[in-house]
């Protein structure tokens, strides 16, 4: 699949890690270093503008890496960014930790994944069809 983009960042596109990588890392394109206090969010710039054909969509996830090393995150993971959105492709970073982290211009901080995806139309009805699980929700299939 071909994407259409506009880099205004000061860095290169946004490759796969690994030849069978579902995401690409997005890099932070900042002008001076930013400090995320304890729970504290911003929204990171990464330089890119792209252009979605219809039916597909763009996932912002947090790296594994910096979650688990640091306790930084995507507040609303996953992010979507919908086809027919052409502004920049922001990150809603969030440090979970309890101590600060500073992020430096170039740093990897998400990953975006691109996603087929569908739109439903409703149809109203009385009742649903029976299944064995029926309407048990949270915990409902046990703990293992």
């Amino acid at each position: 699949m071909i994407i259409k983009v506009i880099n205004q960042s000061k860095h290169p596109l946004p490759e796969y890690q690994t030849p069978l990588s579902a995401g690409l890392d997005l890099r932070a394109n900042i002008n001076e270093p930013i400090i995320l206090m304890p729970l504290e969010r911003k929204l990171i710039g990464t330089g890119l503008f792209i252009e979605l054909p219809a039916g597909f969509e763009a996932q912002i996830r947090p790296r594994s890496g910096l979650a688990y090393k640091y306790g930084l995150s995507v507040l609303n993971t996953p992010g979507t960014i919908d086809a027919d959105y052409r502004g920049e492709v922001k990150v809603l970073l969030v440090n979970l930790s309890n101590e600060s982290f500073t992020l430096e211009d170039g740093e990897r901080i998400a990953q975006m994944v691109v996603a087929k995806h569908e739109q439903i139309t409703w149809q109203p009805v009385q009742e649903l069809s029976d299944t064995e699980r029926g309407a048990g929700g949270y915990g409902s299939t046990g703990k293992s």
